[in-house]
């Protein structure tokens, strides 16, 4: 199945590749399941934004339409990750990832660097996920990635819930972070304006989808409340996008403690708010 914003049947007159990559291998979280997310994003994205006239079906795009030309890949192995980019940005094509738990990010990262260099990376989540005592995991993502970002031009949105041994690295390494209540307090223009100013040409985004608020996202992996709301980070991704990205993970979405899949839904919409977004001027 599908995604249902995928637009063409050919790879090569793709310019975007929805990617899955169903795997939870490198998890520690209690809840199981991430490995399901790429299915169910793409089955409920085909159910709630698709609508039928007679024999036709149409996706119901987001505001501004997609014009770009939309790749389903389809799933991969882990071990096919590494190639699979490759052969995606080596094509300048921006690569898509559904998971899948967060440790597959890294892989994502170390690939595409090697054709961009240090990237950029703009990283939403309730945890930073910089553990540096143990390495490949989900909990370690950020300090295994370090030689292949840019750690000045990079930020944390959405932090809430950090390890003391990851506060201290976020300030050997002097990482931005930006929490939801910097947001509550400072408001998103000003946040937006932040963001844009730091990061550079070259921009990598990773979601966590415990980022949002369970409220908005209950079925993820690890669910933490005071979370960022589900059109801050909309809106916060349109404009990374229209600024130019080199591409995005949507990562943790746990379907079976989802409630009326809500959280795949909004995942997909995230996905397509994004394509819609790219390369636009505000």
């Amino acid at each position: 199945m599908r995604i249902c914003w995928a637009n063409t049947e050919r790879f090569e007159e793709a310019q975007v590749v929805i990617l899955g990559i169903p795997d939870e291998s490198k998890s520690h979280s209690l809840r199981k399941g991430s490995s399901e997310a790429p299915h169910k994003i793409r089955e409920i994205s085909n159910i709630r934004d698709t609508y039928k006239r007679g024999d036709q079906i149409s996706a119901g795009f987001p505001l501004g339409g997609i014009n770009k030309k939309v790749y389903d890949y389809g799933n991969i192995l882990r071990v096919e990750v590494a190639e699979t980019i490759e052969k995606i940005v080596s094509r300048s094509k921006i690569p898509i990832s559904i998971g899948g738990d967060h440790s597959i990010s890294a892989d994502i990262i170390r690939s595409i660097s090697k054709k961009y260099g240090p990237v950029s990376l703009v990283y939403f989540d309730a945890h930073p996920d910089f553990i540096s005592s143990s390495s490949g995991y989900y909990g370690s993502v950020v300090h295994d990635v370090l030689p292949d970002i840019d750690i000045k031009s990079s930020v944390q949105i959405g932090i809430r819930t950090p390890e003391q041994e990851e506060i201290d690295n976020i300030k050997k390494h002097g990482l931005s972070v930006i929490t939801p209540l910097d947001i509550l307090r400072d408001g998103i223009t000003k946040v937006e304006k932040e963001i844009l100013d730091r990061i550079g040409q070259n921009t990598y985004v990773s979601v966590d989808m415990d980022a949002i608020d369970p409220a908005y996202a209950p079925g993820v992996s690890v669910p933490v409340p005071l979370g960022l709301g589900s059109l801050e980070v909309s809106y916060l991704l349109k404009s990374i996008a229209r600024k130019g990205i080199i591409g995005l993970d949507v990562m943790e979405v746990c379907p079976g403690y989802d409630i009326k899949d809500r959280t795949s839904h909004l995942a997909s919409r995230m996905i397509a708010e994004t394509i819609s977004s790219l390369d636009k001027t505000s």
